[in-house]
């Protein structure tokens, strides 16, 4: 009673913090009502909400929430106790409940526990609440020790929900237990809880029986682990646990965090178990690790580490004793630290020589102590060098570096700063690559300059100023003297050791052009020398190429090198330039270095002109030998200097040739190798030994040769040598009339006539390579395509004549071989394995399997509703035991109008037998399909007849056909045109036996004996013997010996009732077989019809086309390399809701959109559910239709499905492996439903080999704030139970309420909850960089495998390619040549069939990745990383900084930096195309410009950083251009294009306006400048538009067909296609060269909506008025001006074809963006467009204001790149807006008013006329401002008095000056650009005049051109509105390709116009 007296007057005994007043009541409980509650019969508990709680307690209390929701209704009182204990916990967490709503959380949670109290306290079933806590422990717990040592599934759900009964009640009735007193807690009945949360494996001592556990590969791991025999200080350590590995023993040793410890302890036995399956040869039970599973890990996890000690000199920390047992252990023991201290690096991880600096020094200690270096004394506990507080590794190893990443990614302000001023990760890692790295010591010195954030500049402003103090006026609260005092010391430190700024490592990002020169500057050397010898060679006018060996020519053609010395210089200073402010971490070596260089280099620059200048033509001869092939030779002493100076590259050229000599100079430490790399390439870490085979540079080599040969040959023919004879006649003819001697008065001959042609010429000569490489890739390409078997089976046509050959091709591809073990096992060759021999039983085996695949893939094409029942029964292939006998059904699709094709052969059939049969077996699939009916026939007849006399004559009937079939009589015993009515009997005997209807029974009888008449009356010609038998038997009353004699003849077959067994037996072996004969009977369709769903056909066809391309065979999933999938996820739709579905405010509803681009899907969606319309569906039917939705637009839900197709597919295989025939003939759905316990090892084999986490990083955040995506997530793991979500948890710090505290969580779904398996604290917040990276680097310590496959958000899978996981992964494992690092994937692209504008961008994205990246890989071994969905060697990368870089701005294209990052680090990146991926892409043509915007953005970028800089000098010359040119010069190239149309616009200006152009026509002497004009004009701009899609259209010539692909050209040029592209070029010259020169590179969400949504023109105004309307209208007016000037003297219609590509261009980059506009040209949306538009060019802008809501917003922003510009950008932008000055002062002397006056006086009152109406319009825009509100009248009655002024100064003018109308226009055309000059010229001076009237004005004139040109933009848009016929003519070319596939658009664009 004792007990009982303790613990009942209060539950809230447990607590001594609860108040007095709850005490009291429980006190009290006897006499105390019960509220409203009367009794406990009818009260009914309502869960607590568990999962909307504080984020502070969340952690720590939610489980027993949980619990008690899940007990309330069975053990109340218990349930209660729970959420009391819950109550406790959240109270000690914060008893003054200062957390974001911990206050509310309480209070509620108190009130719930007042209102259970009294109810729960009457079910009480035990005396007291500790017996009754105990009672139902004990109960679930014995549950879980009955059904624990359960392997199966059926089960699993219910022990996961006892398990974490059990854990939570074990809490409590401990906490019970202790208050209580001793003689409650001495009860030893209650033991620690035995279960926990597990990710895979259940490592706790109740998870043995899991299935997974059960794993021999497993046990063995595991018993590695946990062998901790002569481990030291043991003793001190488990007897605080008595479960102890090596892990607890290294978190104990070094202070790692639990959740780390748990983590990498449950990845490090994965990795050994997936090794040691692999490494074993005897897969039986052993608890031994196979021999050198251990040295393979080892070998991958420390190479980067045994590298980064040799590169510094340095011993490395791994010691291995001699002995086998004790080296495993330190093996484990060395793995498991780096893992852990990689585990818990958080941003650190993006910095591998960082952490391998960290295990350098903790290897040593650990080293230490098993050596017993360490000795402890008595009652002392170890303790690791930098601390050992709780979580001391993370506070004092990690958190110290995290700060300093953290501070100097603050000064970047969002890419705002000069990247010279604050260290990235690169930076900051590179610290490590230097020895003085080993200054920081061990614990790291925190007064280390490394760890000194403030840069120099700020240094000083701080002791300027002395306004950085805030910290000490904090500490100045009690005692001034005492803070004064302290100050002084420390300011007394400082003198002492002032703590300087380290500053940029190796490399500083300068925003500047010079970094294209700099990186690739052989590049540009050979392509300047390489023009500078063929104008030398054309200025020869050489007639044969032998003439440049002439001395005199060869000699000229030398002077190339004094251009070489030259560029040298140049590349030679700005090496200097470009790592000035690195100087400090830079070695002596490498400064004396760069002086040397740039010495040498001035040597060459003065030597070789001298030597060249004097000794020119000066020669030596030697002559010839009798019978010498040389004639006499002479040389020059500047021809020796040349020789000797090209000495310097005989070096480069042997390693060039000889790639294994420089590999191993390069990776030597040896002092000759550090010597002869001394000069050529500074000491880094990366970028050395990349060089490749010497059969890979054999092939590249020949591919960039005969490239360059190609390009040098076109340029020197058709570009060079042309203009030679025009430029000597120019430069003969002299100046005879020149207009422009004001501005250059001292010009004496025609050199600028020389630039304006040359100029280009020469930008076309720089760009046209990138042409060339276009048209190489798509040759090369296409021809390696073929090679591979690319496209060999394109349509169903071709499947259907090549499906015999699938089951043997998948068999030696997709099934592993039954001898060969996994590790021996080759790569397939088709041709190979064709001659090969198969048994027969494995050629049975493999149809088997083959049948199992076919049919689970046919399976999920209908879950996915790509296709109906009907098309499945077509599809679908019988899996019956006829299969091990070798008979194939194959799928009725084949066969479908095979039979009624046979018939009509047959039944007009003249002949013999032979020739009937032949044609027959010419198809062999009519031959089949005869065969299987005849059987199927016989089959039914045997099953269905019963009586004897029947059976007796179907059986002689039979016999009869045969045996004339045998004779060869059977044509002329048949009559064969009865065939088809025999074949109409045999329909309906066949529906009704499907039918089944017994009320049918005399129907069947009929159609029976209507058959047997047919066959023996009407077909047989001599009649039936079998019939005229039992007929004679009959007459002659049985007195006749016959076949019958045994039997009672009825007087008519098939009467008696028992003669037919009707309906037939239901089994489903009859029922599908009686089906399938009926499919064959009646199915008419084609093959070529079936498929319906052009998606389910492609990918059909690419599966069977796969099948026979280089595949590797396939292992057991037993023996695979183990992988995981990462997916990161921010805020991107998860899944539609049913408000999202029917939403529509200004754009038509999802599920509007969705029935009509998918309406065979919807079709067969509603067939699966079983209704005819939507309105049908129940409320599960919705939750499908949301799922329907989701699935085919861009989001989540979609990805994870397309991804768990992997351990679909994982588990089919496993079957297959295991499984015997006979278990695979029942079925695999049948066998994995029916067996649990196989079902249960096929999960664990999957889990072992496959995760998928998802890094939602806001699931935390949404699940607090109840956002309804946190219950999606949840759904899509309760779904997917191997799914794993990671996600990153914000809270409050307890002890600092203005610091947040941030962990990695992962979770999983249990019992329909979030269930969190680990927690790893961060040291701050993860998002310091770019937020794709970061997000990928938080969630990656939680996959697992050897393999990590990155996928996006807008990606999918699909079952077929699953299945080829296996294949693929084998690629990882060694063979000839280098072991790939990175796998590449082709993509399927799944958005191109709705718009014109996704079929444009589907087919150029399809080429990139397909021909394009086929050939970076092969031939030349350039491909990087593109994105995603590439599988990478996941435990290389993660010693290596991971799988991207997340530097902030200069790593926006994250993705491809991990491709450089691998290169630089010597790994080896491939490409395949046996296996694909789905990915969407944007469709709007907004979209698609802010995706070219972040790619151009991305590349700008790359140009300054490190990575492409140490690519461009360290890869051979070859590679170096394979680099440029599928990179970066790309689009530098398209920026030289776009330029190279203004240097001909405004040079072909300058001749018309100076006059010269006309002098020269005039004289006659040049008659090919128009040809050359041409020329100029269309190479500027159309050859890059359209020979770049060279790769295009050979794509898809290889896999549609080379007419198809003629036809698809030739329809996306009618769709303006080359108008997109055009456009394209515009956008991403615009924002690649303005990144380069200003910055302003940001990420720019582009959203992925399903719906095609029309724009406003204000969006269109404000996305491109900058990147094309602007540069629209210039070349416009550049045109226009041109013609009107020119006209007088030069003919209109050469000027016309001269121009046509450029006027092409100027109007699509106007016109474009209202073209491919949805509704564009609706007048509805026209009218509310101007609206719109008026509204937000007059809105005032402001703070808050967004810039879709004001101009004045929009302008400032748009302009923010400018803001943080250094002056030497802002001065090239002033520097080129002098053009337009230019441009006016030549346009305003062909004014009539100036007659032939060419003074300065004529420019001069030119500008006074442009103030003037600048004044104009300030005096307006004043009076605006002081009128326009009180005094309307006054204000017009001014305006009136302005204009008329204005009117009559133009009249006066005409009168006295002659000023014409054409001046007026001419006066229009000159003012309006030098207008917009004057504003690109205010706003680069802003800072110098922001906040004056300067700057208001400007922004004034900016408004008011940016009004005008809206207003020109929209005039013609609304002119073509009024025409009805546009619209319609633009939504049929804008939507061709959804109206050919016959979908409804009409009603999408409807509905929006609905709701306008």
């Amino acid at each position: 009673m004792a007990e009982i007296v303790v613990v009942e007057p209060s539950i809230a005994s447990t607590s001594n913090t609860n108040t007095a007043n709850h005490n009291n009541n429980n006190n009290n409980n006897e006499t105390k009502p019960f509220y409203t509650i009367t009794s406990g019969r009818d009260y009914v508990p309502e869960p607590f909400d568990s999962e909307k709680l504080p984020v502070t307690l969340k952690s720590e209390i939610q489980r027993f929430l949980r619990v008690a929701n899940l007990i309330d209704a069975q053990e109340p009182r218990v349930a209660c106790l729970c959420r009391f204990h819950a109550f406790v916990v959240a109270h000690d967490l914060d008893r003054n409940s200062s957390g974001r709503g911990v206050r509310q959380f309480k209070t509620a949670l108190l009130q719930r526990l007042e209102q259970d109290e009294e109810v729960t306290y009457r079910k009480r079933k035990e005396k007291s609440d500790v017996r009754e806590v105990r009672r139902v422990y004990r109960k679930y717990k014995e549950y879980i020790l009955k059904h624990g040592g359960e392997s199966g599934l059926g089960n699993r759900d219910s022990l996961n929900r006892a398990r974490q009964i059990v854990d939570v009640l074990y809490e409590v009735l401990n906490t019970l237990s202790k208050a209580a007193g001793t003689q409650a807690h001495a009860d030893n009945d209650v033991k620690r809880s035995e279960f926990y949360d597990y990710n895979i494996l259940p490592l706790y001592q109740g998870g043995v029986h899991h299935a997974i556990m059960q794993l021999p590969e497993i046990k063995a791991a595991i018993a590695a682990v946990r062998n901790i025999e002569g481990i030291p200080f043991i003793e001190e350590f488990t007897k605080h646990a008595p479960h102890f590995d090596l892990f607890d023993w290294l978190q104990h040793c070094f202070r790692f965090q639990q959740g780390n410890v748990a983590n990498q302890r449950e990845h490090l036995i994965l990795l050994l178990a997936n090794v040691h399956i692999r490494r074993s040869n005897k897969p039986t039970n052993t608890s031994k690790l196979a021999d050198g599973a251990l040295d393979d890990l080892m070998k991958k996890f420390f190479k980067n580490y045994t590298e980064w000690c040799k590169f510094l000199e340095k011993k490395n920390s791994i010691r291995l004793p001699f002995s086998e047992p004790e080296a495993q252990q330190y093996k484990l023991l060395y793995i498991g630290l780096y893992l852990l201290i990689w585990g818990e690096a958080a941003n650190l991880r993006f910095m591998p020589e960082c952490l391998a600096y960290i295990f350098h020094h903790m290897a040593h200690d650990l080293h230490s102590m098993l050596m017993g270096a360490t000795i402890l004394s008595a009652g002392e506990s170890f303790m690791p060098a930098y601390g050992g507080g709780p979580e001391a590794f993370l506070n004092d190893v990690v958190t110290p570096i995290y700060n300093v990443i953290q501070k100097e990614a603050l000064k970047n302000q969002n890419g705002m700063t000069d990247y010279s001023t604050w260290r990235n990760y690169d930076d900051l890692n590179e610290f490590f690559w230097s020895p003085d790295c080993f200054q920081l010591g061990w614990p790291m010195d925190t007064k280390h300059d490394y760890f000194y954030v403030q840069s120099p500049e700020d240094t000083k402003s701080k002791k300027n100023k002395g306004s950085d103090k805030l910290k000490t006026d904090k500490r100045k609260e009690n005692n001034d003297e005492e803070v004064q005092l302290k100050e002084d010391d420390e300011s007394n430190v400082e003198e002492k050791k002032e703590q300087t700024w380290l500053g940029k490592t190796n490399f500083v990002e300068f925003r500047s052009f010079w970094h294209v020169f700099r990186s690739f500057d052989r590049m540009w050397a050979f392509l300047i020398l390489s023009l500078q010898a063929m104008i030398i060679m054309a200025c020869h006018d050489l007639e044969s190429p032998l003439q440049m060996f002439d001395t005199p020519i060869l000699e000229d053609i030398m002077s190339i090198f004094i251009t070489s010395a030259v560029l040298k210089l140049v590349q030679a200073v700005l090496d200097i330039v470009f790592t000035w402010k690195a100087r400090s971490t830079m070695d002596n070596t490498r400064t004396r270095k760069h002086t040397l260089k740039v010495v040498i280099a001035m040597i060459w620059t003065i030597m070789l002109p001298i030597f060249y200048s004097k000794t020119r033509r000066k020669y030596t001869c030697n002559s010839p030998n009798y019978g010498s092939w040389f004639g006499e030779w002479c040389y020059s002493s500047y021809m020796l200097v040349v020789a000797f100076y090209l000495m310097s590259n005989a070096v480069n050229m042997i390693l060039f040739s000889v790639p294994a000599i420089g590999r191993y100079i390069e990776t030597s430490n040896s002092r000759i190798s550090s010597l002869l790399s001394w000069w050529t390439q500074p000491r880094l870490y990366v970028g050395r030994g990349m060089q490749e085979s010497q059969y890979s540079l054999l092939k590249y080599s020949l591919f960039w040769i005969l490239l360059l040969l190609s390009k040098l040959a076109f340029s020197y023919t058709f570009e060079i040598k042309p203009l030679i004879q025009p430029t000597r006649e120019i430069m003969r003819i002299g100046i005879s009339k020149y207009d422009w001697r004001e501005l250059f008065p001292r010009v004496k001959n025609n050199a600028g006539a020389i630039a304006a042609i040359w100029a280009p010429v020469i930008m076309v000569y720089f760009m046209d390579t990138q042409i060339w490489y276009s048209i190489f890739c798509a040759v090369f390409g296409g021809l390696y395509g073929i090679l591979h078997h690319l496209g060999e089976i394109r349509t169903l046509g071709m499947m259907r004549d090549r499906f015999q050959d699938l089951p043997l091709a998948f068999m030696n591809s997709l099934i592993p071989h039954p001898t060969k073990t996994d590790k021996h096992l080759n790569r397939k060759s088709f041709l190979k394995e064709m001659f090969q021999k198969v048994s027969e039983r494995q050629m049975r085996n493999g149809l088997v399997k083959f049948t199992v695949v076919w049919n689970e893939i046919i399976k999920s094409f209908r879950e996915e509703d790509l296709i109906s029942n009907r098309e499945v029964e077509l599809m679908k292939m019988p899996l019956s035991s006829e299969l091990l006998s070798g008979l194939v059904r194959w799928p009725v699709f084949l066969l479908a109008h095979q039979l009624p094709l046979a018939l009509s052969i047959a039944k007009d059939f003249v002949g013999e037998d032979a020739s009937l049969f032949k044609r027959i077996r010419r198809d062999v699939y009519m031959y089949i399909t005869v065969q299987e009916c005849y059987d199927s026939l016989k089959y039914i007849l045997d099953i269905l007849v019963v009586g004897d006399l029947e059976r007796r004559v179907i059986s002689g009937i039979v016999d009869e056909i045969e045996e004339s079939i045998r004779r060869s009589t059977f044509v002329k015993d048949f009559n064969l045109s009865e065939l088809l009515a025999l074949h109409t009997k045999c329909i309906d005997l066949v529906e009704l036996l499907v039918e089944g209807n017994e009320e049918h029974y005399t129907k069947v009888v009929k159609v029976l004996q209507d058959i047997l008449e047919i066959v023996t009356t009407e077909m047989m010609r001599n009649g039936s013997r079998t019939v005229e038998a039992v007929n004679g038997y009959q007459q002659t009353d049985g007195c006749l010996k016959t076949y019958f004699d045994d039997v009672e003849p009825d007087p008519q077959l098939f009467a008696s009732r028992h003669s037919i067994h009707f309906p037939l037996p239901d089994s489903d072996s009859i029922n599908e077989k009686i089906k399938r004969f009926l499919l064959l009977l009646t199915v008419k369709d084609t093959a070529m019809d079936i498929p319906s769903n052009l998606d389910a056909r492609m990918r059909l066809s690419f599966f069977a086309t796969s099948l026979f391309m280089d595949i590797p065979r396939a292992p057991k999933v037993r023996n695979m390399l183990s992988f995981s999938v990462l997916t990161p996820h921010l805020m991107e739709e998860v899944k539609f809701s049913t408000k999202e579905l029917h939403a529509s405010d200004d754009n038509c509803s999802i599920d509007l959109y969705m029935k009509n681009i998918f309406p065979d899907d919807l079709v067969h969606f509603l067939e699966r559910m079983g209704v005819e319309n939507l309105e049908d569906l129940d409320p599960h039917g919705k939750e499908q239709l949301r799922d329907w939705a989701s699935f085919r637009a861009q989001t989540l839900s979609r990805t994870v499905r397309g991804m768990m197709y992997y351990h679909k597919a994982l588990k089919l295989q496993a079957f297959l492996d295991m499984a015997e025939d006979d278990d695979i003939l029942q079925g695999y759905d049948a066998i994995e439903r029916g067996n649990d316990t196989l079902s249960a090892q096929l999960d664990a084999l999957a889990d072992l080999k496959f995760t998928h986490v998802v890094s939602c990083q806001m699931f935390g955040t949404q699940k607090t704030s109840g956002d309804p995506q946190a219950q999606e997530i949840l759904e899509l793991m309760i779904r997917y139970p191997s799914l794993r979500v990671a996600y990153v948890e914000e809270r409050d710090d307890p002890n600092d309420v203005t610091r947040k505290i941030y962990f990695s969580v992962l979770v999983k779904a249990v019992n329909g909850f979030d269930q969190e398996i680990y927690r790893v604290k961060l040291p701050g917040s993860p998002n310091i960089g770019e937020g794709k990276p970061e997000n990928q680097n938080h969630a990656i310590i939680f996959t697992r495998g050897e393999a990590l496959q990155a996928i996006d958000m807008n990606q999918d899978n699909y079952l077929e390619e699953a299945i080829k996981m296996r294949n693929l992964l084998q690629e990882f494992l060694p063979r000839l040549g280098k072991r790939p690092k990175i796998l590449g994937l082709r993509e399927h692209i799944f958005t191109g069939s709705v718009s014109c504008l996704a079929w444009f961008m589907s087919y150029q994205e399809s080429s990139f990745v397909t021909i394009g990246q086929r050939l970076l890989a092969n031939p030349l071994r350039i491909r990087f990383h593109y994105g995603h969905p590439d599988l990478f060697d996941r435990i290389f990368h993660l010693t290596r900084g991971g799988i991207s870089k997340a530097s902030k701005t200069i790593n926006l294209s994250e993705d491809i930096f991990a491709g450089y990052n691998t290169t630089l680090r010597r790994g080896h990146i491939t490409y395949h195309e046996y296996i694909q991926v789905g990915k969407g892409r944007d469709v709007s043509l907004n979209q698609i410009s802010k995706f070219e915007a972040k790619v151009a953005n991305g590349n700008s970028e790359q140009i300054l950083s490190r990575d492409i800089y140490r690519l461009g000098r360290r890869f051979d010359f070859f590679r170096m251009l394979s680099c440029y040119f599928t990179t970066v010069g790309f689009y530098f190239s398209s920026l030289i294009s776009v330029m190279g149309i203004y240097v001909f616009l405004y040079g072909q200006l300058y001749l018309v306006l100076s006059g010269l152009e006309k002098a020269l026509l005039l004289e006659a002497k040049v008659h090919n400048i128009q040809s050359i004009e041409t020329a100029l004009a269309s190479q500027s701009f159309i050859q890059l538009g359209l020979l770049t899609g060279l790769p295009m259209v050979m794509e898809i010539a290889l896999e549609k067909g080379f007419l198809n692909a003629l036809k698809d050209f030739v329809l996306m040029q009618l769709h303006f296609a080359a108008v997109f592209f055009t456009f394209s070029l515009g956008t991403k010259t615009h924002y690649f060269g303005r990144t380069i020169l200003h910055g302003g590179a940001k990420y720019r969400p582009t959203g992925r909506k399903v719906v095609v949504f029309h724009a406003s023109f204000t969006e269109n105004y404000r996305l491109y008025s900058r990147s094309h309307f602007m540069k629209g209208f210039e070349l416009l007016l550049l045109l226009i001006v041109h013609d009107i000037i020119r006209r007088a003297y030069k003919n209109h219609m050469t000027y016309v074809l001269i121009t046509c590509a450029i006027w092409f261009l100027s109007l699509t980059w106007l016109f474009a963006p209202f073209l491919f506009n949805p509704s564009g040209f609706d007048w509805s949306k026209i009218v509310d467009d101007w609206k719109d538009w008026n509204k937000w060019i007059k809105q005032q802008g402001g703070i808050g204001i967004q810039q879709d809501k004001s101009w004045q917003s929009w302008w400032y922003d748009e302009q923010e790149h400018l803001r943080h510009s250094g002056w030497g950008s802002r001065l090239i932008e002033i520097l080129l807006s002098l053009r337009f000055f230019i441009y006016q002062y030549g346009l305003v002397y062909h004014l009539d008013i100036a007659g032939t006056n060419k003074t300065v006086a004529v420019y001069v009152l030119s500008w006074v006329v442009i103030v003037m109406i600048l004044i104009l319009i300030k005096v307006v825009n004043v009076g605006k401002n002081y009128l326009s509100d009180n005094h309307q009248l006054s204000f017009r009655l001014f305006k009136a008095s302005l204009f008329l002024s204005v009117i009559a100064t133009i009249i006066t003018l005409s009168y006295i000056c002659r000023l014409s109308v054409t001046d007026l226009i001419v006066c229009c055309l000159a003012f309006l650009p030098t207008g917009w000059g004057l504003i690109l010229v205010g706003q680069a001076f802003r800072p110098l005049i922001q906040g004056t009237v300067l700057w208001k004005f400007t922004r004034l004139f900016a408004q008011a051109y940016d009004y005008g040109m809206g207003v020109i933009l929209f005039t013609p848009i609304a002119c073509l509105a009024w025409l009805p016929i546009v619209e319609t003519f633009q939504t049929q070319f804008l939507f061709n390709p959804a109206f050919s596939r016959r979908l409804q658009i009409k009603p999408i664009l409807k509905s929006k116009k609905k709701h306008i």
